[in-house]
C-alpha cells in the first residue's frame, strides 16, 4: 500500500496539481490536528498562491477518497488527520483546545468485551474524551 498521502492520492487516480501536492505534504508533516485555516497558513507559507478555497476543496476531495479523516471535537472547527495513521483515541482539553492522542490497552480490551457481551464483533471505534486540567495541589 502506498505510504504517503500523495502516493495514496495518485494510487486512487486523483489529479495531483502542485497546490494539492503542497497541501498533501503539509498534512503528511502535521503532528497535530489542523483545521482548514491552519492548513491554509502552513500551505500558503510554501506557496502564496494557494487560496483558502483551494484548501477547502482539497481536504473535501481527500476526505471523500478516504485519505483523510475529518474530526469534530465540538468547538465548531473541523480538523483533519491522515486516515492511515495507527489507531489512537483523543483527549480534548476544553480550556486550550489541545488534542492529545493516546492508546490504552485496557480501554481497547474493555471495548472488545462490551461488543462481545452484546453479541457483536467490533470492527472499529472512535473515542473522544473531553476534560479540563486538574488543579495542582
Amino acid at each position: 500500500m502506498p505510504e504517503t498521502i500523495t502516493e495514496r492520492c495518485e494510487a486512487k487516480g486523483l489529479r495531483m496539481t502542485g497546490q494539492r501536492r503542497t497541501i498533501a505534504e503539509v498534512l503528511e508533516e502535521a503532528d497535530d490536528h489542523p483545521d482548514v485555516e491552519e492548513l491554509h497558513a502552513r500551505a500558503a507559507a510554501r506557496d502564496a498562491r494557494i487560496s483558502i478555497a483551494t484548501v477547502y476543496r482539497t481536504v473535501k476531495l481527500f476526505e471523500e477518497a478516504g485519505i483523510l479523516d475529518k474530526l469534530e471535537f465540538g468547538d465548531g472547527r473541523a480538523r483533519y488527520e491522515d486516515a492511515e495513521r495507527d489507531h489512537h483515541d483523543h483527549l480534548i482539553d476544553m480550556n486550550s483546545g489541545e488534542v492529545i492522542e493516546f492508546v490504552d490497552p485496557e480501554i481497547e480490551a474493555l471495548q472488545e468485551r462490551i461488543a462481545r457481551k452484546l453479541g457483536y464483533r467490533l470492527v472499529g471505534h472512535r473515542l473522544e474524551l473531553y476534560g479540563v486540567p486538574r488543579r495542582k495541589g
